[in-house]
């Protein structure tokens, strides 16, 4: 099981919406997406913005980003 769960992950990218406001992050594929993305610019080269242990894989760095908070994904209208 991963851990943090999508549904974690999912309370932290909206931890700043407003009430009534719609959610920025709606559904798991939000979730996976934005993590997907954030892996790749680790893979790619860019700094990760949390501790991580040597030999981490990117996607395990930027499920920690988001969790943490280290990187918000954005709505739409952003």
């Amino acid at each position: 099981m991963l851990h943090p769960s999508y549904s974690d992950l999912m309370a932290v990218a909206n931890s700043d919406v407003e009430d009534g406001d719609t959610p920025v992050v709606q559904s798991r594929y939000s979730i996976v997406m934005a993590a997907s993305k954030r892996a790749k610019q680790i893979r790619d080269g860019k700094k990760p913005l949390v501790e991580f242990a040597e030999g981490e894989k990117p996607l395990s760095i930027a499920v920690k980003e988001l969790y943490e908070g280290s990187i918000k994904i954005l709505g739409d209208d952003e």
